[in-house]
């Protein structure tokens, strides 16, 4: 029997699509490419703001389409969607067959199977009891890979559904994790990219203090990857010996995603986000002393409830100043069960929208501005493939996280594999991305 997968959202939900992967093809699945090809199609959906909502609602038609007009015996959905809106599912989209919360992502097996034999099928275990990793199947370039190493948070950031989908924050195993990043360089994997909803935070509830230093420093004396990137680390949980980590490790990428959400202390405090706009500014300030060659990215939220004139232009006054290397902006998503979801001053869509625009084309001059600076540079650059149309390889610096982030695009004389490092020197800036030569020295 064939199964398709769609997974949607973000990395931490490819990782538990990953971990499905290797389930079902254990237990003597054939995973196909191809939707119209399956027997059962996967949907591992998003439900963290609306627009992702509504993609995952839109993939679930499209896929139901084949039902009618294809071979599809049955769909199973499963991750944010079918955990937030279980009963409305089954009762409005009567094409869906099976439905998995998150915490039952590991019965895919049970579901797929009552699927094949005609059958409906239902698992909502309890979010805290979900087994932590598992072994699975890369669905990203052999190099590269995402590692969760916590799942669920304990933050209550007002506009944020995570807690009521995911669950309390619940840290892995130093030693888990360790065991499966050797096995990911084992495959091949060169950069290792460590994930989770506050990835900052990781190891207080099991160890009693952030340990994310000394996890890294077990990866690697144990791999030898040479690229290990933190992605979302909290403000208030930047320590010094973290600062000092980052800095010091010549393997650890200089790179910080830093989500600060806005910088006004009312818009803080009503976003019950820890710490205010001085202590955002003195992190930022200290971390870009302690690591002179760092990328700083950060997001924002645009259109709060309540957001004023002046505490918008705060925020916008703050992005111009702070130049960020790296930022997203998105606009407000009131998401049920939420606190900020019942807030008085709820600001209309085009509002919301038009004030994630005005950030954004902030930002745009400001990375104009940045990676001007950068030509002349020498980068290493992880080539991720040949653009046979433009006649030009592209990959990622150090200071480019994978899905989020700009490219480097060059030209070279040799032919050069994906997944090799090769030294460029940057020639042109553009909006986003950069553009230059392979200099002599693929590694």
């Amino acid at each position: 029997m064939k199964i398709g997968f769609v997974s949607l959202g973000c990395s931490k939900n490819l990782v538990n699509t990953e971990v499905m992967l290797k389930i079902l093809s254990d237990c003597g699945y054939e995973i196909t490419p191809d939707d119209t090809e399956a027997d059962i199609v996967v949907i591992n959906t998003c439900g963290f703001i609306q627009s992702a909502k509504e993609e995952a609602i839109e993939n679930i038609l499209d896929v139901a389409w084949l039902k009618t007009h294809g071979k599809l015996r049955g769909i199973v959905v499963c991750g944010c969607l079918s955990e937030r809106y279980r009963e409305e599912i089954f009762k409005e989209m009567p094409e869906v067959d099976a439905l998995l919360g998150t915490g039952s992502y590991h019965k895919i097996a049970e579901a797929a199977g009552a699927v094949a034999r005609g059958e409906k099928y239902a698992s909502f275990e309890e979010k805290e009891c979900a087994p932590l990793g598992g072994d699975r199947v890369l669905t990203t370039p052999e190099y590269t890979a995402y590692l969760k190493v916590a799942e669920g948070c304990d933050n209550r950031c007002t506009y944020c559904a995570i807690p009521l989908i995911r669950g309390r924050m619940r840290s892995r195993p130093m030693e888990d994790i360790v065991a499966e990043a050797k096995n990911l360089e084992a495959l091949g994997v060169r950069e290792l990219n460590l994930i989770a909803q506050d990835t900052s935070r990781y190891g207080l509830d099991l160890y009693g203090k952030y340990s994310l230093p000394e996890l890294v420093q077990r990866i690697c004396r144990e791999t030898s990857i040479p690229w290990i990137r933190l992605l979302y680390l909290y403000p208030d949980k930047i320590t010094d010996e973290l600062i000092a980590e980052i800095r010091d490790n010549e393997r650890v990428c200089k790179y910080v995603d830093l989500p600060v959400q806005h910088i006004s202390d009312r818009v803080l405090r009503a976003m019950n986000r820890h710490g205010g706009g001085a202590l955002i500014r003195s992190v930022i300030e200290k971390l870009r002393r302690e690591i002179p060659d760092l990328t700083l990215r950060t997001t924002v939220i645009a259109g709060f409830p309540g957001e004023t004139e002046e505490e918008f232009e705060e925020l916008c006054a703050f992005v111009k100043e702070t130049k960020f290397d790296r930022f997203g902006a998105f606009a407000y998503s009131a998401e049920e069960g939420t606190a900020a979801a019942a807030f008085e001053g709820q600001l209309d869509e085009q509002q919301k929208q038009d004030r994630c625009d005005a950030l954004m084309r902030i930002q745009l001059a400001v990375s104009e501005e940045l990676l001007k600076k950068k030509i002349g540079a020498k980068i290493e650059v992880l080539c991720e493939g040949f653009d046979a149309a433009s006649g030009v390889y592209f990959g990622r610096s150090r200071a480019d996280a994978p899905d989020v982030d700009g490219k480097v695009y060059f030209t070279a004389e040799k032919k050069i594999a994906e997944g090799r490092f090769v030294q460029v020197e940057v020639t042109e800036a553009l909006d986003y991305d950069l553009f230059g030569r392979a200099l002599e020295g693929v590694q």
